[in-house]
């Protein structure tokens, strides 16, 4: 096997996840539309949406954390970053993962499981008229956490492949914007073919100029 073959497996199991755990807001999305029409119409509100909400929430956004790793989506200060060569940047990058990175997402992951495996045994549950059972949303922390170390472990290897070949392993592409572009078009009564294939072009040479940009920087 490959190193990018392994940086792609894990890549390829972190968007599973990330991409599963995201159907999510559309049941949350469907629960809040339900309960403002219970609560507003007929005038009968439900005690446990809100802790439901809470939770499924707090799991979308923890489970997604290893998806926005493998894709690079993560918010970082680039001012100075954009401008270093691929070797200086996977230098920067292997020091931050190593001293703040792994001691990090390591104390989150075990202080998350002893912090589950507490609630557990008093088998806790939310504070209200109709209480329900909290332990099984706290073992997703301990979770996250491992699949965010399992990502950030294969980030740190990029980084040494990086330093030794002086460039970045291509990531495993995703759904881009050019793609959402081409697909509602495509699927547009309003646009004739000529236009369609003309705004298409348009935006993949906007798409490539940036690419470039990114590579010359």
């Amino acid at each position: 096997m490959t190193i990018q073959k392994l940086l792609h497996g894990v890549e390829s199991l972190s968007t599973l996840i990330g991409k599963a755990f995201a159907w999510l807001i559309v049941a949350l999305m469907l629960m809040v539309c339900v309960e403002v029409f219970k609560r507003y119409i007929m005038n009968m509100p439900t005690a446990w949406v809100f802790d439901v909400s809470n939770m499924m929430y707090g799991t979308l956004f923890m489970m997604a954390g290893a998806y926005a790793l493998a894709h690079d989506a993560h918010v970082r200060g680039d001012f100075l970053y954009g401008s270093m060569k691929p070797r200086r940047q996977a230098s920067l990058d292997l020091i931050l993962f190593v001293v703040f990175f792994l001691p990090g997402i390591m104390a989150l992951t075990w202080s998350g499981w002893v912090y589950a495996g507490d609630a557990l045994k008093i088998r806790e549950t939310t504070f209200n008229a109709t209480p329900l059972p909290i332990y099984p949303f706290k073992y997703i922390i301990p979770i996250a956490g491992a699949t965010v170390l399992l990502q950030g472990i294969s980030e740190m290897l990029r980084c040494i492949v990086c330093l030794r070949t002086g460039e970045w392993t291509p990531r495993l592409q995703d759904a881009q914007e050019i793609d959402v572009v081409e697909q509602q078009l495509a699927s547009s009564t309003y646009v004739d073919e000529e236009a369609r294939r003309d705004a298409i072009a348009r935006a993949k040479n906007i798409d490539e100029i940036a690419r470039q940009r990114m590579e010359q920087e």
